[in-house]
């Protein structure tokens, strides 16, 4: 019998059945005893003397007993009865809610993300239905975001690809001329769709813990610097103020030296991307302890409170965050928050509201 409210209807039959024969056998082996008792301490002689007496005393003895069986009999009988309805009612009260998740827990199965489960009063229950209303609004939030990103790469993919198909077309119908700088153009995006299969291929390996690292010996400071130098050339396009700082204190630790550089460059142009014309980007080292901290400062729009626990979760983007132009992918903060975990270290973020700029700190262990 596996049914749940089968199994509560037949635990008070049984509860119900055991207390009646434990009574009855109890009071049907204690009653007679006791009745004789009462009868040898009748002060009326004529019950306790004598044949006509022991007669009369067996007679009430029988009559006492019989009546004995039959009330605990009928006891017995209703309450089994009232312990049969109360188990159903309780099994009734139970299975309904429990249905219902079951449903909710099909439904969310099959993709249907919106199902959503009436919570119950009774404490557990209402928990487990919480718990189920709070997982399909999380895998709801997760399938709108893989399906905003997969929008956005076909998006990503579609632009390189359009160009390099015009200029192929252009080139055989000789339209165009084979010249080193429209074979540059192919080229460049070529890489473009190199790097966003290689971002790809990235979070995925971070997403399974298949990330390789081949930590050296290194300076963070030097790390920093030349991963920002790279980025000096899009910041000065974009007419927004680069500073470095790589401080004066050598900052030595084991670090795979390209992940972090990765890193630092995500960080970096995700900061130059949400900085406007005009805008400054810093980038600061420094020792904290036995840590050494990299801070990627801007001026620019800021995150709000309740967006900056979200803002590493893969395919995520901040309302208002994306500038004309911006060919991110929304997986760079996560690439580099698992660099930065692998490592022992960390990556946070701060920031004082929209419009007031934003802080992100990496953190890496020190030799």
């Amino acid at each position: 019998m596996k049914s749940l409210s089968a199994r509560m209807v037949l635990s008070h039959l049984l509860v119900a059945v055991l207390g009646a024969v434990t009574t009855f056998f109890v009071v049907r082996a204690l009653a007679p005893a006791l009745f004789d008792a009462s009868l040898r301490g009748n002060p009326n002689p004529g019950m306790g003397r004598g044949s006509a007496g022991q007669g009369q005393g067996q007679m009430l003895r029988d009559q006492f007993a019989s009546a004995v069986d039959s009330s605990l009999l009928i006891g017995a009988l209703i309450g089994v009865a009232a312990a049969t309805i109360l188990g159903v009612l309780l099994a009734y009260r139970i299975g309904r809610p429990l249905a219902a998740l079951r449903r909710a827990t099909k439904d969310i199965a099959e993709g249907q993300y919106q199902a959503r489960v009436d919570v119950p009063k009774e404490i557990e229950l209402a928990g487990l239905a919480t718990d189920v209303n709070t997982l399909g609004a999380a895998l709801a939030e997760t399938e709108a975001r893989r399906l905003r990103l997969l929008g956005e790469v076909a998006h990503e993919l579609r632009t390189p690809l359009t160009v390099i198909d015009g200029y192929v077309e252009g080139m055989i119908d000789q339209v165009l001329p084979t010249t080193p700088a429209n074979l540059s153009q192919i080229s460049d995006e070529v890489r473009r769709l190199r790097r966003l299969g290689d971002d790809l291929s990235m979070l995925s390996k971070a997403e399974e813990g298949r990330l390789e690292l081949h930590p050296a010996r290194a300076d963070l400071r030097e790390v920093a610097e030349r991963a920002a130098q790279r980025l000096r050339p899009q910041a000065e396009d974009a007419g927004i103020t680069l500073v470095i700082e790589p401080g004066d204190v050598p900052l030595p630790a084991e670090v795979d030296a390209d992940r972090l550089a990765q890193a630092v460059t995500n960080v970096v142009g995700n900061a130059l991307r949400a900085t406007p014309s005009g805008g400054r980007v810093q980038l600061r080292c420094r020792r904290d302890a036995g840590t050494g901290l990299i801070e990627v400062s801007d001026t620019g729009v800021g995150i709000a409170e309740a967006e900056l626990p979200r803002i590493f979760e893969r395919f995520y983007r901040v309302p208002g965050s994306r500038s004309v132009g911006d060919t991110g992918s929304g997986i760079g903060l996560t690439i580099s928050r698992s660099i930065l975990a692998r490592h022992g270290g960390s990556l946070s973020a701060a920031s004082a509201g929209l419009g007031q700029g934003s802080t992100f700190t990496l953190r890496v262990p020190l030799v």
